[in-house]
C-alpha cells in the first residue's frame, strides 16, 4: 500500500528508534549482567570463539574435521550449560538477556525482501490515524457522531424526498463504502450548499478506509493547489506531489472555495483525469452545483467529475447557523 513520504518516513524512524532503544537495553542489561557475575563475560568471549573456530574447521583439508567439530560441539554446549546455570542462579528476570530483533519476522528491518512487514505497516497506519486526526477539523469525524436530526424533513420536489431521508441514505452508503473500500473504487463527488455535513462525512469515510489500512490523504482545495503552485515556481520539489497522485484514496475538501487560475485549472485535470485513468479512488466535495462547475473549470474538468464519480447530494439547512 502506497502510504505517503510523510507517514512512511515516519513509520520507519519509530521502528529505527525502537531498534535503538531495544539494542541500548540489551547493551545495558548485558553489562549489568557481566558487573554482576564476571564468569559471564568470559563465557560469551568463548562462544563468539567458537565460530571462528567452526569457520576454520570448515576450510581445512588436514586432520579429521568430523571429531574436531563434535569436540567444538560439546564444550559450547558445556558453555552455555553453565552460563544458563549462572543466570538462574543470579535469579535475572526471564528474557533479561534477550537479544531477539524488535520484529522476528524482518529482523527489525521493516521489511521481508521487497515486502513490507506487518510491523512497519502497522506503524503506518498509526501514523496516518494520527496525521489524519491532526488535519481533521473536529476530531470527532465517525459515522456514529454524524446527526440525522440536524436535518429537516421538509420536502425537496426536484429530489422527490425530504433533507432528512436523502442525508439517511447517503449517510448508509458512505458508511458501506467506507467498510467496504477497496483500491480502485468508484470516486465520489459531494455536492451541496455549505455547512450541510459534507466536510464531516468526507472525515467519517477517510477515518474508516484509513483505519481498515488504506493509504489516505486528506487536504483542502486550498492547500493542494498551494502545493501545486510550490512546485510550479520552484520553491519546492516535484516528487511532494507523488502522495496526491498515488495514494489509494485522495479527499479534497472546499473544491470552489480556491482562487481558480488557468493555472488551477491545468492542475486539477491533470490529477483528476490521471486519477481516473489509473484507478485511482478520489472523493471530492464542493458547494458548486453542476452549473457552477462547468462554468468555473471548463467542460472537461465538470465531464470527468460529473460523469466519472458518483454525485452524492447534500439537501437542508445550514448546520452552522442552526448550531450557533
Amino acid at each position: 500500500m502506497p502510504y505517503t513520504n510523510t507517514v512512511l518516513s515516519r513509520a520507519r524512524a519509530r521502528l529505527t528508534a525502537e531498534n535503538e532503544r531495544k539494542r541500548a537495553e540489551y547493551e545495558d542489561h548485558l553489562a549489568r549482567a557481566y558487573a554482576l557475575r564476571p564468569r559471564l563475560r568470559e563465557i560469551d568471549r568463548a562462544l563468539r570463539g567458537t565460530s571462528a573456530k567452526l569457520a576454520m574447521l570448515i576450510f581445512r583439508q588436514d586432520g579429521d574435521p568430523q571429531a574436531e567439530l563434535a569436540q567444538l560441539r560439546a564444550e559450547n554446549e558445556a558453555l552455555q550449560n553453565e552460563r544458563q546455570w549462572i543466570l538462574d542462579e543470579a535469579e535475572l528476570p526471564e528474557g533479561y538477556l534477550d537479544d531477539s530483533p524488535v520484529c522476528t519476522l524482518c529482523g527489525g528491518t521493516g521489511y521481508q525482501g521487497s515486502r513490507m512487514c506487518e510491523c512497519l505497516r502497522e506503524l503506518c497506519r498509526q501514523e496516518q490515524k494520527r496525521e489524519l486526526s491532526a488535519l481533521l477539523p473536529t476530531g470527532r469525524e465517525r459515522f456514529e457522531n454524524f446527526s440525522l436530526e440536524l436535518y429537516p424533513d421538509r420536502f425537496y420536489p426536484e429530489y422527490g424526498t425530504t433533507a432528512r431521508t436523502l442525508m439517511q441514505k447517503n449517510l448508509a452508503f458512505c458508511r458501506k463504502y467506507a467498510q467496504e473500500f477497496r483500491p480502485g473504487a468508484r470516486s465520489l463527488l459531494f455536492s451541496g450548499a455549505t455547512g450541510l455535513g459534507k466536510t464531516f462525512l468526507s472525515g467519517c469515510v477517510a477515518r474508516q478506509v484509513s483505519e481498515n489500512g488504506y493509504s489516505v490523504v486528506y487536504v483542502t482545495a486550498g492547500k493542494l493547489f498551494s502545493d501545486f503552485e510550490a512546485v510550479k515556481f520552484e520553491r519546492a520539489e516535484a516528487g511532494s506531489l507523488r502522495d496526491y497522485r498515488d495514494c489509494e484514496l485522495l479527499i479534497v475538501d472546499d473544491l470552489g472555495t480556491e482562487m481558480t487560475t488557468e493555472f488551477v485549472k491545468a492542475s486539477l485535470y491533470e490529477l483528476v483525469n490521471t486519477r481516473l485513468l489509473e484507478r485511482r479512488t478520489s472523493l471530492i466535495s464542493t458547494n458548486l452545483n453542476e452549473d457552477n462547475l462547468e462554468a468555473r473549470y471548463g467542460g472537461q474538468i465538470a465531464s470527468r467529475l460529473l460523469g466519472g464519480y458518483r454525485v452524492i447530494y447534500f439537501l437542508g439547512d445550514d448546520i452552522r447557523r442552526k448550531k450557533k
